[in-house]
């Protein structure tokens, strides 16, 4: 790729021209004498071979041309200026990434709540999110490819942030056997029925969290299919009641009426990579997914908004 012939400086003053109406006035702005503003819009022209500007009067006026350039230039000049606030960030000790890794079962919207009130203050720095199931999460940490994690497992060597309860439940479709039977239900009578079990993306240990020694058992690779399979008729399982809430609304989905254990609920912890020095980044991180967690969807979404 041939290197650009027009520069980020010479892009800036013709900014400077059109934006303040003319040569005199861009040259006071940019604290250069009016014919140096001058020679770098004409070379400019020079090098791109195309009319940028026309007078008119005494108005220095784009032509077509320039119209469309100048728009183009604008998020050009925009991104360079914030790639050198990256570095300036950088040198500081800010992070030009955040890696997280979270559980599928912990609700998104929290996570979404918490990056949006982050993207206003990032700075630049990226998030790489990563969903993994059971001891995926684990694995991840411990290799060191993520500085954040979000577990419902106690990993073992680190302390992790308590963060809230999700609420699993045992569900099946209206239609299906066991609520056929019409009432309270034992573990034997979920052993004789097909079970679904979400699939733990572990490859070193994985888990069987979950499961109850049923006979038959489907394994899917993800919550949301597991959802889509009971909901169907196919099958029960112990879904977080925050994934269903529409099925149950619109009886796709019914509590199965267990004498005990029907509803579980497993707390998360955030984890953090101890290999790692925190910077500023994932620590304004940390406090966001804390703070969201903490809070009630429903408060958070009745809240008035920020100037996020």
């Amino acid at each position: 790729m041939k290197a650009p012939r027009v520069t980020l400086d010479q892009w800036r003053t013709l900014q400077a021209v059109v934006d303040q109406g003319g040569f005199a006035q861009a040259a006071e702005v940019l604290h250069r004498s009016q014919s140096s503003v001058s020679y770098t819009v004409a070379r400019m022209q020079e090098q791109l071979g195309v009319p940028l500007l026309r007078i008119d009067g005494r108005k220095a006026v784009l032509t077509e041309a320039g119209d469309v350039l100048l728009r183009r230039s604008r998020q050009l000049v925009k991104q360079a200026s914030q790639l050198e606030d990256l570095a300036h960030h950088m040198e500081q000790g800010w992070e030009a990434e955040v890696r997280l890794v979270v559980d599928a079962a912990y609700p998104t919207a929290n996570l979404v709540r918490a990056l949006t009130a982050f993207m206003p203050q990032s700075r630049g720095c990226r998030v790489r999110l990563r969903e993994e199931v059971l001891s995926g999460v684990e694995e991840v940490l411990l290799e060191g490819t993520a500085d954040l994690a979000i577990s419902a497992l106690n990993i073992t060597g680190h302390l992790g942030i308590e963060l809230g309860e999700v609420e699993f439940v045992a569900v099946a479709n209206p239609e299906h056997p066991l609520h056929r039977l019409q009432r309270e239900l034992s573990f034997q009578d979920l052993e004789g029925q097909m079970q679904v079990v979400t699939r733990d993306s572990g490859r070193l240990q994985p888990r069987d969290a979950g499961w109850l020694g049923a006979e038959q058992r489907w394994t899917v690779g993800s919550l949301p299919t597991a959802r889509t399979f009971v909901s169907s008729g196919l099958g029960f399982a112990w879904l977080p009641r925050h994934l269903i809430t529409r099925e149950l609304q619109e009886g796709l989905l019914k509590p199965l009426p267990l004498a005990q254990g029907g509803v579980r609920k497993p707390r998360f912890f955030l984890y953090s990579n101890k290999e790692r020095v925190l910077g500023p980044a994932t620590q304004i991180l940390i406090e966001l997914i804390k703070n969201f967690d903490a809070a009630p969807l429903e408060a958070a979404f009745a809240a008035p908004q920020s100037n996020h």
